[in-house]
Order: C-alpha cells, then sequence, then structure tokens
C-alpha cells in the first residue's frame, strides 16, 4: 500500500483509517472534516518529586523517607508522576532523540524488514475494527536483553546500539529503584535488590515511540485510551506533549516539563499492591501538523493480564 502524504518513511496509517471507515460503512474517499468545536481539556502538572537522594545515595534516612512518601502518596492519587535529579544525563536524552529521529526516517520498507533490529517495528493497530482504535504512530519495542547482549540486530546503525544500550540501563536502574521504594514503603521492610520478583532483562523493555502528523486530528488517537499492563513505566516525553491521563472523570494534560521523566504505574503493581496504587487510564492525543516522539522504559513482570487479582498479603 502507498505511504501516507507520499513520503517513504511514513507507515501507511491513513490507508489503514480509510479501511477502517469503510468497515463501518463509510464510502469516504477525502478526509473527513475534524471536529468543529474539540472538548476543551485542562493542563496539569503532575507531582514533581526530587529523587536525587535516592539516585545518589545522599541526604540522610529522613530525606529518603520523606522522598519515598511522596512518591507512595502520588502512586495512590495519581498513578502517574514527575522526578528530577533522576540519574539519566539529559545530554544521553537529547542524544537519544537524535538517533530516534534518523532511526524513523528510514524508508518504510527498511523499518518494516523483519531483519532489521530483529522485527522490533510496529505501527497503527493491527486488531482495529473502527477509526477509533486505531492508534496513529509507529514504535521500535527492544527487548533489554537483546539491547544489553548481542542479540539485537542494529545492522550499520551502531550509534544507534551505543546510546540506546546506555539508555537502557540507566532507565532501567531507575525504574527498579522507584520499584524497591514503592513496595518497601508498603511492606515496611527492604524489598531486596531484585525486586520485583521475575522481572530482568528478558521481561523488561525499552520502546521508541514516534506519533506523525495526523490529517484527522483531533479525531484520531496517537495511542488509543488504555492503562499499561506492565509494571512501571518510565516515560521521556518531548516538549510538544499529547500525553493525557483520566483524572476522576475528566482528561486532563501532561504538561512537559524539561529535564523531567514520567513515571506511572501499570496493572501489575496496582494487583500487586491491593489496589493501593493506582494504574490509571490514558492516551495520547494527535497533532495536525507536528509529530511527537516519546522514550519509555517498561518493567513488566512475567505473567499475564487477566483482570487485576491482589498479589500482597
Amino acid at each position: 500500500m502507498p505511504a501516507f502524504a507520499g513520503s517513504a518513511a511514513e507507515p501507511p496509517l491513513a490507508d489503514s483509517y480509510h479501511a477502517l471507515l469503510h468497515l463501518r460503512g463509510c464510502a469516504c474517499t477525502t478526509v473527513p472534516a475534524p471536529s468543529e468545536v474539540p472538548l476543551y481539556v485542562s493542563e496539569c502538572e503532575l507531582p514533581m518529586i526530587d529523587v536525587g537522594c535516592l539516585t545518589t545515595g545522599t541526604g540522610g534516612a529522613e530525606k529518603r523517607a520523606a522522598c519515598a512518601a511522596a512518591i507512595a502518596r502520588a502512586a495512590e492519587e495519581w498513578g502517574f508522576f514527575q522526578v528530577r535529579n533522576h540519574g539519566v544525563r539529559q545530554e544521553l536524552l537529547e542524544e537519544m532523540r537524535r538517533e530516534q529521529a534518523r532511526l524513523f526516517r528510514l524508508p518504510f520498507e527498511a523499518k518494516a524488514t523483519a531483519g532489521l533490529l530483529d522485527d522490533s517495528y510496529r505501527w497503527g493497530t493491527p486488531t482495529a475494527t473502527t477509526p477509533q482504535q486505531l492508534s496513529w504512530s509507529e514504535a521500535f519495542h527492544f527487548p533489554l536483553a537483546g539491547i544489553s547482549g548481542n542479540s539485537c540486530n542494529f545492522g550499520e546503525l551502531t550509534t544507534l546500539r551505543d546510546v540506546t544500550r546506555e539508555v537502557a540501563g540507566a532507565m532501567s536502574k531507575l525504574a527498579s529503584t522507584l520499584s524497591r521504594v514503592l513496595a518497601e514503603t508498603l511492606l515496611g521492610h527492604p524489598a531486596g535488590e531484585r525486586f520485583p520478583e521475575g522481572c530482568d532483562e528478558t521481561t523488561c523493555f525499552l520502546r521508541l515511540n514516534r506519533y506523525p502528523p495526523c490529517p484527522f486530528s483531533p479525531d484520531a488517537f496517537g495511542l488509543v485510551p488504555h492503562t499499561d499492563s506492565d509494571f512501571l513505566t518510565v516515560l521521556c516525553q518531548d516538549q510538544v506533549g499529547g500525553l493525557q491521563l483520566l483524572k476522576g472523570d475528566r482528561w486532563v494534560a501532561v504538561k512537559p516539563i524539561p529535564g523531567a521523566l514520567i513515571v506511572n504505574i501499570g496493572d501489575l503493581f496496582q494487583a500487586w499492591s491491593n489496589n493501593r496504587y493506582r494504574s490509571v487510564e490514558h492516551k495520547v492525543t494527535t497533532n495536525a501538523t507536528t509529530e511527537r516522539r516519546k522514550v519509555q522504559e517498561d518493567a513488566k513482570r512475567t505473567g499475564k493480564k487477566i483482570g487485576l487479582p491482589n498479589f500482597l498479603v
């Protein structure tokens, strides 16, 4: 199928969108007009927590306890929070963005080729049956085991390989630290260096996400509303924004803060905590003229998403 907007780099998202319109019995051959009155969404600033005392091991027991309490409170009340002094160098994140941009500029056929990066490329939503179920996005999903070892085929993309390994290592360390702090707040004693049990390089992923400009905005999603099925996610959002979360019964837009990383609780952590910590529904909106890019690390735990059973006793 031809690529959207005539660009050889773009995935054929417009073709998928039109095909889904036809499934609904709409014989549209032109781009439908977007909603004339878009729903107003207020902007919010997530709780901001300085985690320097945790990432550097300095500051004393009292400061670390106050930091842990703030993290747990944000996980309970919001399910999302932001961290600064997180230990992931800003220069490294900027380099990752540059390499990410180069990667996504590759021709669609090259990105979709099974041999490139071990078939880690994704686009759209293969299971969508309506336009509202289609995510206007493309992504690379790298298992940490493949990044740290030699099993992930980066081919000639050696700079991307080196930067990805460093980013994955730094974000994985942060995710592990935050997971242990949240667990220890509930348990009342140390959770151990390998918490959560069953979470290692084979179950954790680094995801590079791109949300191309969308001519159907605001009627299409960059990423459809969902909760994360994993344990914990650490996200680096660009300054274009687009992330929204459900707070009560209203959607609120997350204001990008330079230098901060976003952390959110997944379904498995909510279940493990007996619903103390919240896995919150969220989505990514589309933009008619500007692309968005995000880097995220998902800390998973062995198992499948089957409801939300309680694990903590």
